[in-house]
């Protein structure tokens, strides 16, 4: 059976949370700032002293040697007297007359 266009159900509204929306404008205010410099310009002068030292330098040798009388007994004469062997005097064998043998002669 048709009895016709069948009448549009009406719902409860459903309310969705409120959507915020911002429109900005803008103002451009232009603020001069002056930096103002100054250059101060110094001259340096420098003195250079320069110091010298010279010094002289000398080498010494010092030389010192020791005799011993190695073996036998002591000596005739002994180190400090004259005779034969000693140290003191010309006598035959000390220190300032070679004797046969001493040293390779």
């Amino acid at each position: 059976m048709y009895c016709g266009p069948r009448p549009t159900n009406v719902l409860p509204a459903i309310v969705h949370p409120t959507k915020c929306c911002v429109n900005n404008t803008f103002q451009n205010n232009v603020v001069p700032h002056i930096h103002p410099t100054h250059t101060t310009n110094v001259n340096h002068i420098n003195f250079q002293h320069q110091h010298y030292f010279p010094q002289t330098q000398s080498t010494v040798n010092q030389v010192t040697n020791q005799q011993f009388i190695a073996g036998g007994g002591p000596v005739p004469g002994g180190f400090g007297g004259p005779g034969p062997g000693g140290f003191g005097g010309p006598a035959t064998g000390g220190f300032g007359v070679p004797r046969p043998g001493f040293f390779g002669r």
